[in-house]
């Protein structure tokens, strides 16, 4: 058993321990010396974008469950012949490269929205959906057709079969999918950098690309994306914690 880990666990710390360290490590030191000066830069002049890539993420969180919970329910209690298809293909592909195509839509109808924190919500929101529904249909699917069955002849439609049955018995896969979901939109780069202003806040990834590329300071560049981490982490410590309660 040991063995078998080995390789699994050399992947992990080449893929993401060693990265991490190497970063945590930069960002508590400039010029040789520790110090707390990169942390320091980061509150100064990136606290607001701290708090808008939170908000932003929240937001086009909440907006891909409050699509897919919905539409994965009313599919769960259809029969599943066609909706099997589903779990057989990359439904994600068709919603990835979303940024540009939204803007262009958005800008003769909503002049200003696309680069709004609601458009690019949006944006990642209509990214997102597609992992979002491949994860909320395995999710919805495991629960026991007796109980779907049983609501059924209570008169529950779908949306109450959804509300009040398969949420509550899918809530640790729900939650598991809300934080690989939240995550991935606090490391967005390429959508917000399309959509966004040149102005006012920006995604936390933005601003470590420019304190890198630009301004080679990979330091500050580190604490970023060390404050990245924590935010990630803070979600899974959430949901951790409510499993051990």
């Amino acid at each position: 058993m040991g063995r078998a880990l080995r390789p699994a666990l050399a992947v992990l710390g080449a893929v993401f321990l060693w990265p991490l360290g190497a970063s945590v490590i930069a960002s508590f030191s400039r010029e040789g010396q520790w110090t707390l000066a990169n942390y320091d830069t980061v509150r100064r002049l990136y606290a607001g974008d701290v708090l808008y890539t939170v908000g932003v993420a929240a937001a086009g969180t909440a907006m891909t469950f409050g699509v897919t919970i919905p539409v994965c329910g009313w599919l769960r209690m259809r029969a599943w012949g066609p909706v099997e298809l589903l779990l057989k293909v990359p439904l994600f592909v068709p919603f990835v490269v979303v940024g540009h195509a939204l803007r262009v839509f958005w800008s003769p109808y909503l002049p200003g929205f696309s680069s709004s924190w609601a458009g690019i919500a949006m944006a990642l929101a209509w990214k997102h959906l597609g992992l979002a529904a491949l994860l909320l249909l395995g999710a919805f699917r495991s629960t026991d057709e007796s109980y779907l069955e049983a609501a059924r002849q209570f008169g529950a439609g779908s949306l109450r079969v959804t509300k009040d049955v398969l949420v509550p018995m899918a809530g640790p896969a729900l939650a598991v999918t809300a934080i690989l979901i939240f995550s991935s939109m606090l490391a967005s780069f390429s959508i917000p950098l399309m959509m966004g202003r040149g102005g006012g806040p920006q995604m936390l990834m933005i601003d470590v690309y420019y304190r890198f590329g630009q301004h080679g300071d990979f330091a500050t560049a580190s604490a970023l994306g060390v404050v990245a981490y924590l935010l990630a982490s803070g979600a899974a410590l959430v949901y951790i914690r409510r499993l051990t309660r």
